[in-house]
C-alpha cells in the first residue's frame, strides 16, 4: 500500500506565529500558496490561510503589519501522519473538505504537505473523484446557504 510519505511533497514552508500577517501574505504570494502551517519549536500549532488574512486582518480593519500570525490563524488543525495510506487520508480529506493536509511524523513534527493532486498519484481514480466531488458539492451547498 501506498503511503503518504511516498506522494507528499517534502520540505514545505511553514511559519513562525510571532510573523505578522503581511509577512504571510508575502510568503503565500512569493510561492503561490493558499495556506501556510503555522510552526513553533519545530510543532505543528496550526494554519492560515489567505482567507483567514482577509477575514480575520482587512475586514477587521487591523493592520496587516502589526497583526501577528497567531492572532488571526486557526489553531484547529486537520493533519495525517506521513505512514497513513494514501487511500485513508483520501477518504478522510473528502469527510473534512479540505484539499490539502499537512502532514507530521509520528513525533508530530512537520515533514511535508499532501494536496488532492499528490494523492492522485497513489490512490484510486474513483476515491479522488469522490473526494473532490464532497469537497466542491459539500463546499456549493454552504455557499448557497450563505
Amino acid at each position: 500500500m501506498t503511503q503518504i510519505k511516498d506522494v507528499m511533497t517534502p520540505q514545505c514552508q511553514w511559519i513562525a506565529p510571532d510573523k505578522t500577517a503581511n509577512d504571510a501574505a508575502k510568503i503565500m504570494k512569493e510561492q503561490d500558496f493558499g495556506f501556510l502551517p503555522v510552526g513553533e519549536n519545530d510543532r505543528l500549532i496550526g494554519m492560515v490561510t489567505d482567507r483567514d488574512i482577509v477575514m480575520r486582518t482587512l475586514a477587521e480593519a487591523r493592520d496587516p503589519q502589526a497583526t501577528q500570525v497567531r492572532d488571526i490563524m486557526t489553531p484547529k488543525t486537520y493533519y495525517c501522519y506521513d505512514d497513513q495510506n494514501v487511500e485513508d487520508v483520501c477518504n478522510n480529506m473528502g469527510e473534512i473538505q479540505v484539499r490539502r493536509l499537512p502532514v507530521v511524523n509520528r513525533d508530530k513534527r512537520l515533514v511535508g504537505i499532501v494536496s488532492l493532486g499528490d494523492l492522485a498519484q497513489g490512490a484510486s481514480r474513483a476515491n479522488v473523484g469522490q473526494t473532490e466531488q464532497q469537497i466542491t458539492v459539500q463546499n456549493a451547498q454552504r455557499q448557497a446557504a450563505a
